[in-house]
């Protein structure tokens, strides 16, 4: 087989990218080692920045998003039992919109489905080949049958796990990595959420975070330690510790039930340089990780593969490396204030081993400085409703 673009991952990074280079004219293949319906069953993040929701729009896959999703204007956060209100919209002039990332993907599915292009699921040890010349190529097994896809570019798309950043000679990356020393227990319920904008909490037993997919599915979160199992939290022990971590006018609101998925997250910062390796370039999870605090893992996958997606359109269009050449220091460039923003708004409402004491009142200070601030305020808000591209 013979393609352009070469595209490993069928998350909504690959997806994505895959349904730009479409609208460009620029023939792609993604390739995705696991089934559809694995795919389609991962549990991820629900808010979108606006830049995210314009290339879903430029792509014709938000007809959905625009029905379903919920518009949100501002957050709460919570602390020493009372709740402030942040205004995202009045300093920005922006939103962010509610809507699953299981429902991205699923859109770009479809999108990618009615419009014949190919995606091989299932497809067995993939391999991103010879990316160091000029004729790339992905081999990858399928049906017990080796094949070969002969590209001009690679496009790494395969999460923090996946083979396309591990394929890389060790001496050619350098990775920046912080570990948080805690966890996310986090539940999905058929319940209406407790506030029509998100709650982010910080108490003395730990953090809080109450979200949601629609009106009548909710997604609760708090902080545990990185020992703790799934076992050792049923239904009825997690709505206890979250009614405990919220102020009383939402914790006597919360209306709770079976949990229909809970998982246990660890987090961590992590960001690999550069994001160019000759002809394979890496975007979204395979590049970076965030912790979830501050809403932007799939938002900075949508701007890497902007950046991608223009300076290959730029490549086969005006004949330019130019923007391919920069991809890696423009993509890198927001990917680190991305970065600094979420370890800011995890430092801020965690409870760290040594938030006692000290710790413990400068994140006070700093919550109410922010909350009493318009600079402080518009700063979060800018941050939170996504920096431009």
């Amino acid at each position: 087989m013979r393609t352009k673009v070469a595209i490993i991952g069928a998350g909504p990074a690959g997806l994505l990218l895959g349904q730009l280079l479409h609208a460009y004219g620029i023939d792609n293949i993604i390739l995705e080692r696991r089934d559809r319906g694995y795919v389609l069953a991962r549990i991820r993040a629900g808010v979108l920045e606006q830049g995210t929701v314009d290339l879903l729009d430029q792509v014709g896959v938000a007809a959905r998003l625009h029905r379903e999703g919920l518009i949100h204007e501002g957050i709460e956060l919570a602390f020493a039992g009372s709740r402030h209100r942040i205004d995202l919209k009045e300093p920005t002039g922006k939103t962010v919109t509610i809507y699953g990332q299981t429902e991205v993907t699923r859109d770009l599915m479809e999108a990618r489905d009615k419009a014949g292009l190919v995606t091989v699921y299932e497809a067995a040890d993939v391999q991103p080949l010879d990316f160091d010349t000029d004729r790339p190529r992905v081999s990858y097994a399928k049906d017990g049958t080796t094949h070969n896809i002969e590209c001009d570019f690679i496009a790494g798309c395969d999460g923090s796990h996946g083979v396309s950043r591990a394929s890389v000679n060790p001496s050619a990356i350098q990775t920046f990595e912080r570990v948080y020393p805690f966890g996310w227990l986090g539940i999905l319920s058929e319940t209406p959420p407790v506030s029509p904008e998100l709650i982010y909490s910080n108490h003395a037993r730990g953090f809080a975070l109450c979200t949601m997919r629609s009106m009548r599915r909710s997604r609760y979160y708090v902080q545990c330690s990185l020992d703790d199992h799934i076992d050792q939290w049923p239904d009825d022990r997690f709505w206890d510790e979250l009614k405990l971590r919220l102020d009383q006018e939402a914790a006597d609101k919360l209306v709770t039930g079976p949990s229909i998925e809970k998982s246990i997250a660890p987090l961590r910062s992590f960001v690999a340089e550069p994001m160019r390796f000759g002809r394979m370039f890496l975007a979204g999870d395979a590049a970076h990780i965030v912790p979830p605090t501050g809403a932007k893992g799939l938002n900075l996958a949508a701007s890497d593969v902007h950046y991608l997606s223009q300076g290959l359109r730029e490549f086969y269009d005006e004949k330019s490396s130019a923007a391919i050449d920069g991809y890696s220091e423009k993509a890198l460039a927001r990917v680190w204030k991305a970065v600094r923003f979420s370890w800011w708004m995890t430092s801020m409402l965690h409870r760290f081993p040594d938030t006692e004491g000290f710790g413990a009142k400068i994140q006070l200070a700093e919550l109410n400085y922010l909350v009493n601030s318009k600079a402080a305020a518009a700063a979060l808000s800018e941050n939170y409703v996504g920096l431009p591209y």
